[in-house]
């Protein structure tokens, strides 16, 4: 069992940076493949970042790479996601969620613990 905590959401202007963090209960938090995904009004949740358990791999969606940057600490049991470069559409409720998958899974179907999350908006 793994108990998800996002923080770090707010209101930002477009442009501007903000960094997610995701903390994780239970002495397990390293042997999974962890996840961002976020859902807009009237959307469907979506993919935006995965990492490896080891941290080693990464993988994007198209419409975030280059500007986000997702990251872990298996130490402090707390997986980053940094946004730079944000943009309106990036507003949506943003999801960490972890999966026992050794390759980093886009589908929100494969993974089995989500946090609550966090809400994210960017103003134009």
């Amino acid at each position: 069992q793994v108990q998800l905590v996002e923080s770090g959401g707010g209101l930002v202007q477009a442009g501007g940076s903000l960094r997610l963090s995701c903390a994780a209960s239970g002495r397990t938090f390293s042997s999974y493949t962890m996840g961002w995904f976020r859902q807009a009004p009237g959307k469907e949740r979506e993919f935006v970042a995965g990492i490896s358990w080891s941290g080693g791999v990464t993988h994007y969606a198209d419409s975030v790479k280059g500007r986000f940057g997702i990251s872990r600490d298996n130490a402090k049991n707390t997986v980053y996601l940094r946004m730079n470069s944000l943009k309106p559409v990036d507003t949506a409720v943003y999801y960490c969620a972890a999966t026992r998958a050794i390759a980093i899974p886009t589908d929100r179907r494969v993974y089995d613990y989500w946090g609550q999350g966090t809400q994210v908006t960017v103003s134009s």
